[in-house]
């Protein structure tokens, strides 16, 4: 509940966070695995954008179909 009374964060705002942090803090493995964590971060924001384009051509296509 009163989570909901606190402001959100701006978009972008962890992605922002991410890219200045201290990497010289981590080990070896603790990068490798920042790697997996953001490939799989990656390829979650391509399939919302497939879904987004695929969503706007099914659109596009119904509302000119007579043309």
């Amino acid at each position: 509940m009163f989570e909901d009374l606190e402001p959100r964060a701006k978009r972008g705002a962890a992605v922002a966070s991410l890219s200045r942090e201290d990497l010289d803090l981590y080990a070896v493995e603790e990068l490798n695995e920042r790697i997996e964590a953001l490939e799989a971060e990656i390829a979650r924001v391509r399939a919302a954008i497939d879904s987004k384009n695929s969503r706007k051509s099914a659109a596009d296509a119904l509302f000119n179909f007579g043309r």
